[in-house]
């Protein structure tokens, strides 16, 4: 054991507190040695007695790591005293006292033994990354303290963590901190170009310090495509010599990420190009100088899309604290930083909490297996959004895991024991009992991991068959084939083996796949993403769950009538796909006939003009299918129809030249005399439809129809006998002139217009009104050949100021007419046919 490291300072006060009480929080920073001093040092105390240490760590590597190095302490095997239990891999024993597990373990070891028979500590380790399986770990774990084990020890060890929080949560622990690093860390800010990719600044940083510096690097960045692609750029670099370059990131084999984290061969040093794997709990032989791109990449749920993508952002303060501990952990380090000062002092403090920004549906089913309906019912940090608790139970509802009352099915009891998304668990469930259980195992294997296939190639196409297929021939042997595809061979291998282990624990011994079944499984994980295409030959889908989304134009899958999605960004408006296959419409109907459902629908269709009667059967808000019905409601035609001309506007109606002035005459009394009439207005019209046009449209469902309604006489209809009595004095539609014709008034102005020829006007002095005296009229007063020679309103003042000069140019011009000298005395005339 190495003496010299900080965390033994405090391991007396630890030993004495846990003896005294059961809840501790220990704070130390990255290199005090924590992770394998703590375990060991408390195994032996009076109050453990022969119970067993449980330590959570959020990282596989880690685990297997930290067994390996406790074991070694110990001069043992990893499972003998010091044993591990990660997904696809345990080494513990009967003898085993120590267990280190990841998350997920933990979650299902609590919910197997509420009580944690024969556990007498739960560890959790570097507390402060804050994963949604820790937080509900401890909560669970807090639940069992209080509930049924008061024996049990909960120790939380932070790195970065505020420990105050921590400890209010535990009903006031008390917190023990540590000293800081061993070694000294020397900070450089480097300031990325802006012009330059991430993996070449990188990539430049690291040749740049290979040649300056001595000792290995391990370099920060965000993910698998920048470490592989920065490990190119390094690995061309002709001048380096015995230089090894190792990536390391989740979805390598074990034996390739123990290989970044092994001492280099004697004389040589290394590059360990990581994600943030690499960020605790972890010592890596040799490391004297950290790179650190400042980027990270997460798992960003939205609520609103109900989607989850990964998003690069820069990290915290307490992540870049963390990382550039690594530096010093063996010897003095240094941190070169590619942003700068000014951008470190910009950085938050700590990273949001998983809890806060990833998918709660898990939590949910797991809630609902402790019997837990109102999270608030245990302690948390950060109390997950009720909202998003909300969705998720709904989700659960419609994967069959929970009832109407909110409570865990059978169903759901079994999906909770598998190590995945509920999602991808129901899959599997269903699969099985219909005899494609293989195949979903593959399809869950698949997308718990990043594309199989290499973007240069994936992006022909998203169609998941593909990946499906690729994977087959990785199965049987067939690399040309697979290589051909764009296959990334390392992943393909750590996802057959899952596909192995859960093959065994699944009992599934058929290992044949439908290929053309891959569809209908993912329409079963995700109920909410099936999409029907929103129009022949357009690659835009709706989705079930009411989202659009859109595949790229070329895509061969856009051919397909009916889609199940599985990835898909959160898009502004039309979501796009990442990863989908096609399902055939009787798969579909049989899968989710229970869910479907039919409405008659007669609404009005506005491209077509008409009333659309059509039976819709609908899958969620996605439209499954339509059929005409032959003789739909008539009151929901009428409604429809009425409906349809709201839209469209009264314009729509056939409005005649008498129909218009009915309506204009009515609200010339109605404006000026108050009288009572109905309301002939637009607006007035458009709200009392049904009163007035309703009972005329019958048989009529579509626009060209309605040409044939006679409006003049349905708005006169409206009026009784006394108004339209009323109407016929006070706005008549002709007036008797001096000559006796009849002649029509025109209600399209206010005042309305007689136009008249002037000879039928000689000896009338006063204009002539409307509305008993109350509105005058407008003389257009016409030629001989019926063309305007004067307005106006006064033709007592026409015949003083403006006749004579009219008299001396039509005389000449229409001699046959006449054209008196006093008018006023004349005889009018009709000798020129009138105007009616």
């Amino acid at each position: 054991m190495i003496k010299k490291l900080p965390i033994y300072e405090i391991i007396p006060k630890l030993k004495s507190t846990l003896s005294k009480l059961n809840n501790v929080v220990l704070q130390a920073p990255p290199g005090a040695g924590k992770t394998t001093v703590i375990p060991l040092e408390l195994l032996g105390e009076n109050w453990l007695g022969d119970k067993k240490i449980i330590m959570l760590e959020p990282r596989r590597l880690a685990v297997r790591a930290s067994a390996r190095r406790m074991a070694e302490t110990l001069g043992e095997k990893v499972g003998e005293t010091v044993g591990y239990r990660v997904k696809m891999d345990r080494q513990v024993g009967p003898k085993t006292r120590i267990e280190i597990v990841t998350e997920g373990v933990l979650i299902r070891k609590l919910q197997s033994d509420p009580e944690l028979t024969g556990v007498g500590l739960l560890i959790f380790d570097e507390f402060h990354e804050r994963s949604i399986d820790a937080d509900l770990g401890l909560a669970l774990g807090l639940d069992v303290q209080e509930g049924f084990r008061a024996d049990l020890k909960i120790l939380v060890m932070s790195a970065t963590l505020d420990g105050g929080r921590i400890a209010s949560l535990m009903n006031n622990a008390p917190i023990i901190t540590s000293e800081g690093r061993v070694f000294p860390v020397e900070y450089r800010y480097l300031d990325k170009k802006i012009t330059r990719s991430i993996e070449d600044e990188m990539a430049a940083a690291i040749i740049r310090s290979l040649q300056a510096e001595p000792g290995s690097i391990l370099a920060f960045l965000p993910g698998a495509r920048e470490i592989e692609k920065t490990k190119k750029e390094v690995e061309n670099t002709k001048f380096l010599k015995n230089v090894v370059v190792c990536p390391l990131y989740g979805s390598m084999s074990f034996g390739e990420q123990d290989l970044a984290i092994k001492p280099p061969p004697q004389g040589w040093r290394k590059v360990v190009l990581a994600t943030d794997i690499a960020q605790t709990s972890l010592t890596i032989e040799g490391i004297r100088i950290v790179i650190d791109s400042g980027q990270q990449r997460s798992a960003i749920f939205d609520v609103k899309s109900g989607m989850t993508g990964l998003e690069t952002r820069m990290l915290s303060k307490a992540s870049a604290l963390q990382r550039a501990g690594r530096a010093g952990r063996l010897e003095e380090g240094i941190c070169f930083r590619l942003w700068s000062q000014a951008a470190n002092r910009a950085l938050k403090p700590f990273d949001l909490p998983e809890i806060m920004k990833v998918d709660l549906t898990p939590l949910a089913l797991n809630l609902a297996l402790w019997g837990i309906k109102d999270a608030s019912a245990l302690k948390w940090l950060d109390l997950p959004d009720p909202v998003s608790m909300g969705r998720a139970r709904d989700l659960l509802q419609s994967l069959g895991a929970l009832n109407d009352q909110m409570r865990i099915t059978d169903h759901g009891r079994v999906m909770a024991q598998f190590p995945m998304s509920p999602r991808l668990s129901h899959m599997i469930l269903t699969a099985k009992k219909n005899g494609y259980g293989f195949l979903a195992l593959t399809i869950a294997a698949l997308l718990q991991e990043r594309d199989l296939l290499r973007q240069s190639v994936n992006m022909r196409t998203v169609d998941f068959r593909l990946r499906i297929e690729a994977l087959i021939h990785m199965k049987s042997g067939r690399l040309k084939q697979a290589k051909m595809l764009g296959v990334n061979i390392r992943l393909a291998k750590s996802i057959l083996r899952q596909i192995s282990v859960w093959q065994r624990s699944h009992k599934i011994t058929d290992d044949k796949i439908d290929i053309s079944k891959a569809g209908l499984c993912l329409a079963v994980a995700f109920p909410d993403r099936i999409g029907v295409r929103r129009v022949i030959a357009s690659p835009v889908y709706l989705l079930s769950g009411g989202r659009g989304a859109s595949l790229l134009a070329d895509d061969p899958l856009a051919r397909e009538e009916f889609i199940a999605v599985a990835h898909l960004d959160k898009g502004v408006r039309d979501a796009r796909i990442y990863i989908a296959a096609p399902i055939e419409k009787n798969d579909l109907e049989d899968a989710f006939q229970d869910r479907m459902t039919e409405e008659n629908v007669v609404e009005w269709n506005t491209k077509a003009q008409a009333v659309r009667s059509v039976n819709t059967k609908m899958l969620g808000k996605m439209i499954f299918e339509t059929k005409k019905i032959s003789t739909p409601d008539p009151n929901k035609t009428l409604e429809a129809l009425i409906e349809g001309i709201r839209k469209m506007g009264l314009g729509v109606l056939p409005w005649e030249k008498n129909s218009v002035a009915i309506r204009k005459r009515v609200e010339l009394i109605r404006g000026n005399l108050g009288l009572e009439f109905p309301d002939f207005t637009d607006d007035g019209l458009l709200k009392n439809i049904e009163m007035w046009l309703a009972g005329y449209l019958t048989n009529i469902n579509n626009r060209q129809a309605l040409k044939g309604l006679d409006l003049y006489a349905i708005l006169k209809s409206q009026l009784n006998w006394k108004q339209q009595q009323l109407l016929e004095r006070l706005a008549p539609t002709h007036i008797i002139v001096p000559s006796g014709s009849n002649v029509k008034l025109d209600y399209e102005t206010d005042p309305p217009v007689l136009a008249v020829k002037l000879q039928e006007m000689f000896g009338a002095v006063e204009t002539p009104t409307i509305l008993d005296g109350h509105k005058g009229l407008i003389f257009h007063l016409l030629s001989p050949a019926g063309r305007p020679l004067q307005i106006t309103s006064d033709l007592a003042r026409f015949w003083k100021n403006s006749y004579p000069e009219i008299q001396k140019e039509m005389k000449g011009r229409y001699p046959k007419h006449p054209w008196p000298d006093n008018p006023l005395e004349a005889m009018p005339t009709q000798k020129l046919k009138s105007r009616k």
